[in-house]
């Protein structure tokens, strides 16, 4: 037999969405930029009708109950794509709890008891504060893998592999150069040297902050790597202040092609490849 409260819930379920909706308009931090009116009334009420459908005497005071697995698999949506959509943690938040302020306005309004107002309103808050963990934690999930697959992003950004010339490669390397951007960098650099053919890269470190000894050991092995693929290996960018240091911290970078710019490392690739390249003028001058 169904308790009195959850009847009254379910009976005034429309009048229970409007003041919903008005607790969220009121919302100072309404995102109406992410968001439209009808579209949150949508959501809103797609969440409230699974909800007071599954309700019962039994699982109200279960939020784990599988009878809610339909309101937790609506939350974990919203809140997924709440989190997509640049949402904050507060915005999300406050959207589940405004329910229960409208849940328990509406307990109040319409039970008459004082003791059984309280008992149900208690029963009721705990029901909803549980459904704002899920969905805290589902948010935050949501937007670790935001952070992740932007990172990813950044990482290819900033280490393009440019064909410059035929059999010529370049990769301007912008930031700190880590182990795992190394692992990135090497990636993209052997994969572009097996569908280009090349025969020589460029790496352009005029965009590395600072060169220490671990950046040079990840300069090293990504050489290393790229003879191993039958190309040679230039590195371009090299600012005085990272000449000094590679001195000091007697990192030996002898047996590889240094050049002070890109503009530098690329000539030596044309010497390499016995080309030549000429202004136009000069060139129909020797041929007239």
């Amino acid at each position: 037999m169904k308790n009195e409260s959850i009847k009254v819930l379910q009976k005034k379920k429309t009048a229970i969405l409007e003041l919903w909706m008005q607790n969220q308009l009121a919302e100072e931090g309404l995102r109406e930029d992410l968001m439209s009116n009808d579209d949150l009334r949508v959501q809103s009420e797609e969440l409230l009708d699974a909800l007071l459908a599954n309700l019962s005497d039994e699982n109200l005071s279960d939020a784990q109950s599988s009878h809610f697995d339909t309101v937790l698999d609506i939350l974990a949506g919203i809140s997924a794509s709440r989190a997509k959509q640049g949402f904050s943690p507060r915005e999300t938040g406050t959207y589940v709890f405004s329910l229960k302020d409208a849940l328990i306005d509406t307990l109040q309004q319409e039970i008459k008891d004082p003791a059984t107002v309280l008992t149900q309103t208690i029963r009721i808050g705990k029901l909803i504060d549980n459904f704002g963990i899920v969905t805290f934690e589902t948010f935050i999930k949501g937007r670790e893998e935001v952070i992740l697959r932007q990172t990813d992003e950044i990482t290819e950004i900033s280490t393009p592999v440019i064909r410059v010339w035929d059999g010529v490669l370049a990769l301007p390397i912008i930031g700190t150069l880590d182990s795992s951007r190394t692992q990135v960098v090497m990636e993209n650099l052997l994969q572009e040297i097996v569908e280009s053919g090349s025969s020589i890269a460029i790496l352009d470190i005029s965009g590395v902050p600072a060169v220490d000894s671990l950046v040079a050991q990840h300069l090293i092995k990504t050489v290393s790597a790229t003879r191993l693929m039958g190309a040679e290996c230039i590195i371009s960018g090299i600012r005085p202040e990272i000449a000094q240091t590679v001195v000091h911290l007697g990192i030996d970078l002898s047996q590889i092609i240094t050049k002070a710019s890109l503009a530098s490392a690329l000539r030596t690739a044309f010497n390499m490849l016995q080309l030549e390249v000429v202004k136009k003028r000069r060139f129909e001058k020797e041929n007239a």
